[in-house]
């Protein structure tokens, strides 16, 4: 399955689905070889991103967001070929929604106030000057904003 396939059936999906569809999704392009947590703080970085308003109110906004997340970053061209992967980015995504939806007070934070994230392997940015709040596996966690 195609890239440019999923983001098109989540732009036809009821939110709740497409938002589900592009977290899944850019938990498996950016974190599919990481740990359970690093998998969990990638999607704590982008709920926190869509609770702030400032990338957009739901999360495949956030996600498409020019620059920002692999969903924009591969190519739609890329292929989805480990589907154990896949698998596991979805009950992640489930994990981190139903997480999310608890009281703030309750919710268990993999990476709190990070609201950006470097993985240290593939990209290096302007903005991960300094050190990083939480680094998990390869990925270094900032708050930026």
């Amino acid at each position: 399955m195609k890239l440019a396939w999923i983001l098109w059936l989540s732009s036809f999906s009821p939110t709740p689905m497409a938002d589900s569809m592009c977290l899944a999704t850019t938990i498996y392009l950016e974190a599919r070889n990481q740990s359970t947590e690093g998998q969990l703080a990638v999607a704590e970085v982008a709920l926190r991103r869509r609770d702030s308003g400032r990338y957009g109110n739901r999360l495949c906004e956030v996600l498409t967001q020019p620059k920002q997340f692999a969903l924009t970053l591969v190519s739609p061209d890329k292929e989805i070929t480990d589907w154990k992967a896949f698998g596991r980015s979805w009950t992640v995504t489930m994990e981190a929604l139903r997480n999310w939806q608890l009281p703030e007070p309750q919710r268990r934070l993999i990476v709190p106030g990070a609201d950006h994230f470097l993985a240290y392997e593939r990209a290096s940015t302007h903005w991960s000057s300094g050190e990083p709040l939480h680094i998990i596996g390869d990925h270094g966690f900032y708050r930026v904003n």
